[in-house]
């Protein structure tokens, strides 16, 4: 770790402000902050997150190089790269595109990371009008985790996630449901009471949506529509009731991401007033 974090953070980036609290919350650890260093200059520098107290970091979401110092950043992230090494995640402007990669992307690349997704990255601001509710369906919080984790299953069939759908390759949709559950879902900070299932006119459950607080912003955590009840835009019945459930928090903004491909989902966003104002480049190796 840096002496001081006024060395670390001599590189511009949104995520610096952060660092020191992450710190202290346990979201990353002095050992997953590093640098490169030529005399006294930073040249390149380095760092991991992960979910408050976990033992391995998450994902590596910080990466910067200097001008002129491309094998410096390599050399970095060669030596402080963990096996297995975790997704590389960037934070870019919206109308960012490939070819504008920066140098942290080629140093990745050098390293053996290719791109995996591209998200958007999406905000709501009160005072943006949210629909009214259509009568289509209702809503009530999930009986208990175990309906819950049912209807994440049954989601994930003809999910257009990336992540999703690469988890599929290795997991069954249970176990990447109950996955999700444990190691995101349960442990957010805010009120279970917030989350809703959506259920027609008969009680049958059509889709649900997890609104939450991930301890940086309140958040659309996960929406969906079970496969039976897609196509009739019940979608849009769902952000609404997360919206509003967190605007009658009094919260200053409701962040949101869906994939760049996940185009269904990003329409349903622009509808209900969210802006794109950042994308998210996700590496794997």
């Amino acid at each position: 770790m840096p002496e001081d974090m006024d060395s670390f953070n001599s590189f511009p980036y949104v995520l610096n402000s952060e660092i020191a609290k992450d710190l202290a919350d346990r979201r990353r650890r002095p050992e997953w902050l590093w640098l490169a260093l030529r005399g006294d200059r930073v040249t390149a520098r380095a760092a991991w997150w992960s979910r408050p107290g976990d033992e391995h970091p998450l994902v590596m979401d910080i990466l910067d190089v200097a001008e002129g110092h491309f094998d410096d950043g390599v050399s970095l992230v060669r030596a402080a790269l963990p096996d297995p090494a975790p997704e590389f995640t960037r934070f870019v402007a919206p109308d960012w595109q490939r070819s504008d990669g920066g140098t942290w992307m080629r140093v990745l690349e050098a390293c053996g990371a290719k791109l995996f997704v591209e998200r958007l990255r999406l905000h709501w601001e009160p005072g943006t009008p949210i629909r009214d509710a259509s009568g289509r369906v209702s809503f009530r919080p999930p009986y208990d985790e175990g309906e819950l984790i049912g209807l994440m299953t049954r989601v994930l069939e003809g999910s257009l996630d990336a992540h999703s759908r690469d988890e599929l390759t290795r997991m069954s949709p249970r176990e990447c449901a109950e996955e999700q559950y444990r190691t995101e879902l349960e442990r957010y900070p805010s009120p279970r009471e917030w989350w809703r299932v959506a259920v027609d006119n008969d009680g049958v459950p059509a889709g649900f949506v997890i609104p939450a607080h991930n301890g940086y912003n309140p958040i659309i955590a996960y929406i969906a529509v079970v496969p039976e009840f897609r196509g009739r835009g019940l979608i849009d019945d769902l952000l609404a009731e997360g919206t509003r459930i967190l605007a009658d928090q009094g919260v200053p903004r409701v962040r949101a991401a869906t994939d760049v491909g996940n185009t269904p989902m990003a329409a349903a966003f622009a509808r209900a007033g969210y802006r794109t104002f950042e994308r998210q480049v996700d590496m794997v190796w």
